[in-house]
């Protein structure tokens, strides 16, 4: 066995896919990355990137049965570039894990009796853990001298407060059913927390941070030093911002309305809310270039789309503001964050009054670098971060296992 090994094996398995990534933590290189979808269905794909030799993508169409099948097949394709499972450079496997509630505060070796909590959790997140659990399994049965650690979406926030993390209702029922605010895409919320204070030059104790975390799934949180205090997301991720597909906050009398006058089953209304609701139920695109061209056209319902995702994410910095009481940054990330100018600076119009500005001439520059996109006058920092949750993932896990 080699001494000191170093690389980590990124896993996030849906429940027809499987993304991955290889890094090497002693520079934190990636050396592959691939995706396998349609498992199970008649023809999968797969597509690997062999990142460490600069090679041509890689892509095969053919059936891949189930997840173990999935699994080997990148076992196979990482083998071809002298990356194999095999290697005594893996030091272990980390499983990105969508719900974690409230025990698991930090990334976590898996063993029987984690696996068995994780299970537990199943009716808090019947589409995500199943497959999360699935790919654990899976990649055990591979390397079961390996240890396999669990990266939970949920534990940067168990440092909310209760005030923020419980909904006003029964508590006794609350308890019973694990009814509670919860928040997701935790990974990328503490990387960019994390680099939005590098950026500043600061310890990340040393600031307060609003992360947007502007994906087809959209969530927000409120960063006091470090911790987070409050987040967009709750018991599922359907609460908060306006997403690609799903609707964000909603009164929840519309559940009741929607299946008393409408004869509505829990399923559809569960659909419509989160497949066919946000802004592809607003204007027919969940796609915000499509949605930028159509407005340049003079597309009116393209552009009330945009004004109701805005408003919302306008509301929650603002809210959150408030929450913090003292504001160094707000970070823009993920797909749209990243990307969408004009996102950011509608979000922020109208809140000079609160410290927040953004210079037009850098918000229109195009980089995969952290920078600010803020004034030099500006009282707080306005900032894009690429976000890097397989980077956070492996980081993580390399961190417990070494120590």
């Amino acid at each position: 066995m080699t001494a000191n090994p170093t690389r980590v094996l990124v896993l996030n398995s849906g429940s027809s896919s499987v993304k991955y990534q290889l890094l090497d933590m002693a520079d934190g290189a990636r050396l592959a990355a691939g995706l396998v979808e349609r498992i199970g269905e008649e023809t999968s794909r797969l597509v690997h990137s062999p990142l460490a030799t600069g090679g041509d993508k890689r892509e095969t169409e053919a059936p891949i049965a189930d997840h173990e099948a999935a699994l080997q097949a990148v076992a196979a394709e990482l083998t071809a570039d002298g990356l194999g499972l095999d290697s005594p450079e893996l030091a272990a496997i980390g499983h990105r894990v969508v719900h974690g509630g409230q025990k698991f505060t930090a990334p976590t070796v898996i063993t029987d009796e984690v696996l068995a909590e994780i299970e537990r959790l199943v009716p808090v997140a019947p589409l995500h853990n199943p497959a999360n659990i699935t790919g654990i399994r899976t990649a055990q049965a591979l390397r079961p001298d390996l240890p396999q650690v669990a990266v939970f979406d949920t534990a940067f926030h168990t440092t909310m407060p209760e005030s923020a993390a419980r909904y006003a209702i029964d508590t006794a029922t609350a308890d019973a059913h694990m009814v509670r605010r919860y928040g997701f895409h935790g990974t990328s919320h503490a990387y960019v927390s994390r680099e939005t204070a590098k950026l500043l030059g600061k310890d990340p104790s040393e600031v307060n941070v609003i992360v947007l975390h502007l994906g087809n799934g959209a969530s927000a949180s409120a960063v006091e030093r470090g911790r987070c205090v409050d987040t967009s997301m709750g018991l599922t991720p359907l609460e908060g911002l306006v997403m690609g597909t799903r609707s964000g906050d909603l009164d929840p009398a519309v559940l009741l309305h929607l299946s008393r006058n409408a004869g509505m089953s829990t399923d559809e209304i569960d659909t419509l809310l989160n497949k066919k609701s946000g802004l592809i139920g607003l204007c027919g695109d969940n796609d915000m270039r499509e949605i930028r061209r159509r407005i340049d056209e003079g597309d009116e319902q393209a552009k009330l789309a945009f004004d109701i995702y805005v408003h919302r994410l306008k509301k929650y910095i603002g809210a959150y503001y408030a929450v913090l009481g003292k504001v160094d940054a707000v970070a823009f990330t993920a797909g749209v964050g990243e990307n969408a100018a004009p996102v950011r600076e509608a979000a922020v119009a109208g809140l000079e009054e609160l410290g927040l500005a953004v210079d037009a001439g850098l918000n229109a520059v195009r980089s995969g670098e952290p920078r600010l996109i803020s004034p030099e006058y500006a009282r707080v920092a306005v900032a894009v971060v690429p976000t890097d949750e397989e980077l956070e993932i492996a980081t993580q896990t390399y961190d417990l296992v070494s120590a």
